[in-house]
């Protein structure tokens, strides 16, 4: 019964928790036939201490991805920080297509001037070169941002190392009390900030399309009410208060409506919300219990988990100016439990959360070809959500009874753990490439 997924979605409000700690991040796979690329440290030019390893930040980043295999520092022949001093015959010997070189000065601001190069080892020229100027506390964003220039330049996609996450923590204060925090932090779990904090149940946070905004669920007065928060300014707002349910908002694409999930008139249902008006148009109707809802690019319809046909399974409802446009089809066939619906940006891929054996974990469905793939292997794998280039997808799961956070290519060849030591993380959602403050 989907009541029991309900009731899994809420559970992990009731684990016990630790205070917060350092973060742990693990690469628990690569990837077959990843690219070989080696980044070589680049030099520091200056006197005092020299700042963040840049190198390492990049590696990490496109390590991730899947599509990269960087070089350990023990295997580079050399260490040239510029392209003139590259030999290039001696790199081939490595098989590594790809090299990267730079250097960061230290300048009289106290600020850093990041120079690199990313050169085509087989094709002996540069392929990409840049100056960067940054303080010392966005290094490490200069560095994601360098990734996402080294990703593009060589895949011709986008990369998405240059955004953030939001996400749940429960933590305990020192009189042994919970803590729920909303958080917020960059896509590989550093520079965590907590935009908001209660003594009472947070969940279903979702970023509006400039990144500006969070809606979320909050039981502040005790029932599920839908809040939207400035992550900036910290201003929040009360959007949704009925009786009953009110629960799972998800931001239209354009910015002006909320899809969310309402019980005021006795049955779980999906509506859209105008954010302006607050006018409510209702998009099911239905005996069964519809939630979940996700919008397909453009706002051309809403994919929802409903038990109408017996389990937990996916619908798609298509929409017409925010309007239901015939009957919800049934997407999803493989098992019988198909749930939490993530849609990758240019609508190809369906992310969700399949029970198989017992056993939550993450699955893709390429909407074209109907091909589905189970990515994840843990117990209880839940919250799945896309990168904004649709390449890689955070997810919660948990570890030795604690929530943690994973992040899985959409082919299911590269993995990556992100957990605090102490403490539980739930409900990860990333955000859109651009936050527009």
């Amino acid at each position: 019964m989907l009541r029991k997924s309900i009731l899994i979605l809420f559970s992990w409000l009731l684990v016990n928790s630790l205070a917060h700690a350092i973060l742990t991040i693990e690469i628990t796979s690569g990837s077959e036939g990843a690219q070989p690329i080696a980044i070589v440290p680049f030099q520091w030019v200056g006197k005092g201490t020299r700042p963040a390893s840049l190198k390492n930040i990049i590696a990490a980043d496109l390590q991730r991805s899947g599509q990269f295999s960087p070089l350990p520092n023990k295997d580079l022949i050399s260490q040239p920080h510029q392209g003139t001093e590259v030999k290039y015959k001696t790199w081939r010997a490595l098989n590594v297509g790809y090299l990267v070189v730079g250097k960061i000065q230290v300048m009289a601001d106290d600020s850093y001037q990041i120079q690199f190069q990313l050169l085509d080892v087989f094709k002996g020229r540069q392929l990409a070169g840049y100056s960067i100027r940054s303080l010392n506390s966005g290094l490490r964003r200069t560095a994601h941002h360098i990734s996402d220039i080294i990703y593009k330049t060589i895949t011709g996609e986008e990369g998405a190392f240059n955004t953030h996450i939001s996400y749940i923590t429960v933590t305990k204060d020192k009189q042994n009390k919970k803590r729920y925090q909303l958080a917020i932090a960059d896509a590989d779990g550093y520079n965590e900030k907590i935009i908001y904090s209660s003594s009472q149940p947070l969940m279903s946070p979702s970023w509006s399309p400039d990144g500006t905004r969070l809606a979320y669920v909050s039981f502040l007065n005790g029932r599920p009410e839908i809040y939207v928060q400035n992550i900036f300014s910290a201003k929040k707002e009360k959007l949704v208060s009925f009786k009953g349910l009110n629960n799972a908002p998800r931001w239209s694409p354009d910015g002006k409506h909320l899809a969310l999930t309402l019980s005021k008139d006795g049955n779980p249902e999906i509506y859209i919300m105008n954010i302006n008006s607050r006018k409510l148009t209702r998009i099911t109707r239905s005996y069964a219990i519809d939630t979940e809802p996700e919008w397909l690019p453009g706002g051309k319809g809403l994919i929802f988990t409903s038990d109408r046909g017996g389990s937990p399974q996916l619908y798609e409802v298509k929409l017409n100016r925010n309007k239901p446009i015939g009957r919800a089809q049934r997407l999803t066939f493989e098992g019988n439990y198909n749930s939490r619906a993530s849609v990758s940006n240019d609508g190809r891929y369906i992310a969700m959360v399949h029970r198989t054996q017992g056993k939550f974990r993450i699955a893709v469905l390429e909407r074209e070809t109907k091909h589905f793939n189970v990515l994840t292997n843990g117990n209880l794998d839940e919250s799945p959500s896309f990168a904004p280039n649709g390449r890689m997808i955070i997810y919660a799961t948990e570890e030795k009874f604690r929530g943690i956070l994973s992040v899985v290519s959409v082919d299911g060849r590269a993995r990556q753990r992100l957990s605090f030591k102490q403490g539980d993380v739930r409900e990860p959602v990333w955000s859109p490439y651009k936050i527009n403050k």
